[in-house]
This record gives C-alpha cells, sequence and structure tokens, in this order.
C-alpha cells in the first residue's frame, strides 16, 4: 500500500551514521545521499529522511513507530545491536512476540531523534 515513508530530523549528518548502521544488517543501503536529505532502500528508496527545522516530537504514546522487515532472525539481532551500539535506546530485545502471532520474531529501538523502530522477520 505504501511507496515510501519520509521523516524529519533535526541533525542529518547524525541520522546517516545511525542509519547506516542501522539498516545494514538488513541489506537496506544509502541509495540517495544529499545535503538535505536521505534515501535508503534495496533497489529503490523506500525510507527517506530530511533535514527539519521542526521535526515531529518524540511522543511514546503516540504510537507512531516503522518496522523494516528482516530476512531472519539474526538480521533483526545484527539490527537490534547494530542499533544500539550507534546510539538508539533500547525499545525491546530481540524475541519471539507471541500476541502478534507464533512467528513473529521482532526488535525494537529509539532513534537518537526518538522515532521508534522495528525489524520484523516471520520466522
Amino acid at each position: 500500500m505504501l511507496d515510501h515513508v519520509s521523516i524529519g530530523v533535526a541533525d542529518i549528518a547524525r541520522s546517516r551514521k545511525f542509519y547506516d548502521a542501522t539498516l545494514r544488517p538488513l541489506g537496506f543501503a544509502l541509495l540517495s545521499d544529499g545535503d538535505t536529505s536521505l534515501g535508503y532502500g534495496a533497489g529503490e528508496v523506500r525510507f527517506w529522511i530530511g533535514a527539519a527545522k521542526r521535526p515531529v516530537q518524540a511522543d511514546m504514546e503516540s504510537g507512531l513507530h516503522f518496522c523494516f522487515t528482516a530476512k531472519d532472525q539474526a538480521s533483526v539481532d545484527a539490527f537490534h545491536a547494530a542499533a544500539l551500539k550507534a546510539g538508539a535506546k533500547d525499545n525491546g530485545k530481540p524475541g519471539l512476540r507471541a500476541d502478534y502471532g507464533p512467528n513473529y520474531y521482532a526488535a525494537y529501538a529509539i532513534d537518537p531523534d526518538g522515532y521508534r523502530i522495528e525489524a520484523y522477520c516471520g520466522a
């Protein structure tokens, strides 16, 4: 249904460093590199990051989060480890989430701008 998602960030250089490291284990790379925008994906850009004067304020109660697909559990684990190493806050260690389904394996983190991110595979 969605073609792409765009988020605004306070520091584009910080976000590049963070997302380069965090998305690499999932097989996603920086495909578009500009002074004020970055585009990540595999083959084509699906996740855009733009420098914003007023990024959306982090709100843990908003329900907003972004979920990235992973090919397997090891990729989810690597995503989570890379995110934490790159400066994310832990928001849920890798594991099965039986409440979401018997094969829902995911991990959660909060990026430097306060966006909640997830990696998931249907292992």
